[in-house]
């Protein structure tokens, strides 16, 4: 039995995990800091890493807690190092070096969209190879994986993240923040009825674009105030929902006809909560690949979170490969 403690302080959440073998889950501490940025609308670096540097000491002594364990019983340290606000990762990188230094634990540095990825073998194994769809406020990215550990880029967004776009456009709509759940559950509301552009579509590659579609909305919404015409926003939602949707499946189809071979298909990130994108991907992926099975991350572990952390670590130190304690936050780490 391997017991590996987790870090994970990428953007907003402060959390720590300890994970038996990389699959089970023995605790998961998540200190959310949503009600501090949500009046910002939005994220910001400096209370974000403020918030962190009072909750890591708590929410860590939570975790061996609720895990039931000592230091003397973990068997290495995992903390994400990148990507991400380099503040706050800096909280973690320092709190899980200074735990490595004084135990003498291994350390163990983290991809954080590795992270992502590996949250589904927390529910089942993975199988290589395997295609994941990584979808967050960050990221929009279609990875192929030959095997354990061994990530090919092959789409990624040309400019904002689909959770980046979904945050923006409900902004424009005046929806609470975090926007995402919010517009998920309006757009139920509403039918497609507003033209929005399905980006990149028509070109033979698996990259994204978002930005054009929140710019369609922010100029239907614009110009209908200077009409003095009302805005249906539960319609405006489902069909920026719909794009969206449907541009994320299609390139994921895409990606399976050019890797046939794949066992598995992950969906992964803070927007794999979405609940149209889980119906949509399942119907699909029934329809045109009945064998191929899919992989969706509980609810609980579609946000960031250190028990994903503990999972992607697992194979690193089955491999042995460790970091020494001058590890450094990188916030523009690539996968």
């Amino acid at each position: 039995m391997t017991l590996i403690l987790a870090f994970e302080s990428s953007c907003d959440e402060t959390s720590v995990a300890v994970v038996e073998d990389g699959r089970f889950i023995r605790s998961n501490v998540i200190a959310s800091q949503v009600k501090s940025h949500m009046r910002f609308g939005g994220v910001v670096p400096e209370v974000a890493s403020r918030h962190h540097v009072e909750q890591i000491s708590q929410v860590y002594q939570m975790a061996l807690d609720q895990a039931g364990v000592e230091m003397d019983q973990i068997d290495a340290i995992a903390v994400t190092y990148g990507p991400g606000l380099v503040g706050a990762l800096l909280v973690g990188v320092t709190a899980a070096k200074t735990l490595a230094f004084v135990y003498h634990k291994p350390l163990i540095a983290v991809n954080h969209l590795a992270g992502h990825i590996y949250a589904n073998q927390l529910s089942q194994a993975l199988e290589f190879p395997l295609l994941a769809l990584i979808v967050s406020g960050g990221h929009t990215e279609l990875v192929y994986m030959a095997d354990d550990g061994d990530f090919q880029v092959v789409g990624e967004t040309q400019d904002d993240a689909v959770g980046e776009a979904y945050d923006k456009v409900g902004r424009i709509l005046d929806l609470p923040y975090p926007a995402g759940k919010y517009l998920d559950q309006l757009a139920h509301q509403g039918q497609d009825t507003y033209a929005i552009p399905r980006a990149m579509l028509q070109e033979d590659n698996l990259d994204f674009s978002f930005s054009g579609m929140k710019s369609a909305v922010m100029n239907l919404v614009h110009n209908a105030q200077q009409r003095g015409e009302k805005i249906d926003t539960a319609n405006l939602a489902c069909s920026f929902q719909q794009a969206a949707v449907e541009i994320l499946v299609d390139k994921s189809m895409r990606a399976l006809d050019r890797y046939p071979q794949v066992r598995q298909f992950i969906l992964a990130g803070g927007v794999a909560a979405n609940s149209a994108l889980r119906q949509q991907l399942a119907q699909t992926l029934a329809q045109k690949h009945p064998d191929l099975a899919l992989l969706i991350p509980d609810f609980s572990l579609c946000g960031d979170n250190a028990a994903m952390i503990g999972a992607a670590a697992y194979s690193l130190y089955q491999q042995g490969r460790f970091v020494e304690l001058d590890l450094n936050a990188q916030p523009g780490l690539d996968l």
